[in-house]
């Protein structure tokens, strides 16, 4: 394969890979919601009807597979261009109708808001707070804020899904300028990539 179709080929792979996860994300409100649903349904099926679960074949699981991840990539296309989708807006008001399912919606919008970058919207601020003793710090994401007070996300390695929330007086914190995207691949890799690794020297003992 010639240098510059390896190029191009590398570089739609990226772009596809980009927009499936800027659709898995776009959908993981309704992920939750569906999963809630699900287990409801199957909860009244297995006991009330007794129904048994039906056994798949690979043919259907890959259609499946493969339907569900054309699905995902083109959400995420959607999203990534016009900061919006009709599959999710139609989804959006259909959800926002049902009392308890709406509430699970919208909170779980929210965190992934969080950390799903946006070119027009505020940036989130990164701080560094300390724990679990003095002289010991981590990275966090800065949730909320009411006067003197931080409301912080704390990520846990390997997986940033996996923190706490704790309320800190802003004399606890220390500003940070990594972004969202950077503290993930920090908390990711358990240190290893740490893009502003200067930051560190700045620190207090």
């Amino acid at each position: 394969m010639a240098p510059s179709n390896f190029a191009e080929a590398k570089h739609l792979t990226r772009v596809a890979l980009n927009n499936f996860l800027i659709g898995t994300l776009a959908v993981l409100p309704i992920i939750v919601v569906a999963q809630i649903v699900i287990f409801l349904a199957h909860l009244i099926l297995s006991t009330v009807f007794g129904v048994q679960e039906a056994v798949g074949n690979y043919g259907l699981t890959f259609l499946a597979f493969a339907g569900v991840f054309g699905l995902l990539t083109y959400i995420g296309h959607t999203v990534n261009k016009r900061r919006h989708s009709l599959v999710l807006s139609l989804v959006d008001l259909a959800i926002a109708r049902v009392p308890f399912l709406s509430t699970v919606y919208r909170v779980t919008k929210k965190i992934v808001d969080m950390f799903r970058s946006k070119p027009d919207a505020q940036k989130r601020e990164i701080v560094y707070v300390e724990y679990p003793k003095d002289g010991m710090w981590l990275p966090a994401y800065v949730t909320n804020r009411e006067g003197d007070r931080y409301v912080l996300y704390v990520p846990t390695s390997p997986n940033p899904t996996n923190g706490f929330t704790v309320i800190v007086h802003e004399s606890k914190v220390v500003k940070s300028d990594l972004d969202i995207s950077e503290v993930t691949s920090f908390v990711v890799s358990v240190g290893s990539d740490f893009p502003k690794s200067q930051e560190a020297l700045g620190l207090p003992r």
